[in-house]
């Protein structure tokens, strides 16, 4: 479906031409060995990254306006004995980009995060001001050269529930996020929180934003997928170049049958022209 699409942009399709048919302009990169759809094979973990980095090759070198990502198993790079926690992470290393930030487009919003893909356990304490500054800087840069907004403006989730209660629920909200958003408004950022994540999303909020970082993957990303599962877009912002992706996994269940809907990744597609346009 998405090769006959006709689209203002040149589509390169990269790897193995065997899974690609129906692709006309197909950049091979050879599996590792033959896959069975639906079952995991790390011998092929390292297949997956090479894929990456002829695309991030592309970009870094001129040949390519954009990168769009379809999912990734994690868990099958990990098992090839490869460290690897995420596009966004492996992105960022690979380009040699200081922070980048993670953000989804969908149903209407903007919802970036402040830590990606971490344990809950580890989420307090990866939070500081110093990253929260550099995030909204980030945020507010790339709104402004990519998505043409002229003056961003982002509301920030607080941490704790009802923003840490004044102290009582925690002081994370007081002590790190409040002073970062301060500090970024006083930069000339409009931002404005740390606003409690439960009453965050009401619409008449949302109206006078134009995106909201949320502290954590779990507590922006369910309002955003409820919003426009199967229609949203991850963005990576910070990049050197455009990198835009679907919003949802790789539904091994599914994997080989013919079910699987493509509407999350002609929606990458579409955005990555249009903000490569932008650039």
């Amino acid at each position: 479906m998405i090769a006959k699409q006709r689209l203002p942009a040149k589509i390169v399709a990269i790897g193995d031409r065997s899974l690609l048919l129906g692709c006309p302009n197909i950049e091979h990169v050879p599996l590792e060995r033959a896959r069975t759809p639906g079952k995991l094979d790390p011998a092929n973990g390292r297949y997956v990254l090479a894929v990456l980095d002829r695309a991030i090759r592309g970009c870094l070198g001129g040949e390519y306006d954009a990168i769009v990502t379809a999912p990734v198993q994690k868990s099958v790079i990990n098992d090839a004995g490869i460290a690897f926690t995420g596009h966004t992470e492996y992105l960022a290393a690979a380009a040699h980009a200081p922070h980048v930030v993670m953000m989804l487009v969908g149903g209407g919003l903007r919802v970036a995060l402040a830590t990606t893909h971490l344990p809950l356990s580890e989420v307090s304490r990866s939070i500081t001001r110093e990253g929260l500054e550099q995030t909204l800087r980030v945020v507010d840069a790339d709104l402004k050269k990519r998505f043409r907004i002229a003056r961003p403006r982002i509301l920030v989730a607080g941490l704790n529930p009802h923003s840490g209660e004044s102290g009582h629920l925690g002081r994370e909200d007081i002590e790190v996020i409040a002073p970062a958003v301060a500090a970024a408004a006083a930069a000339g950022i409009a931002a404005s929180g740390p606003i409690p994540a439960d009453t965050l999303f009401v619409p008449e909020r949302l109206k006078a934003a134009d995106c909201v970082l949320a502290m954590y993957h779990d507590q922006g990303l369910p309002v955003l997928k409820y919003a426009s599962f199967g229609r949203g877009v991850n963005v990576t912002l910070g990049l050197p170049f455009v990198r835009t992706s679907v919003d949802h996994g790789t539904a091994l269940d599914i994997a080989g049958t013919g079910k699987a809907d493509p509407g999350s990744l002609l929606e990458a597609l579409k955005l990555a022209i249009e903000l490569s346009q932008a650039a």
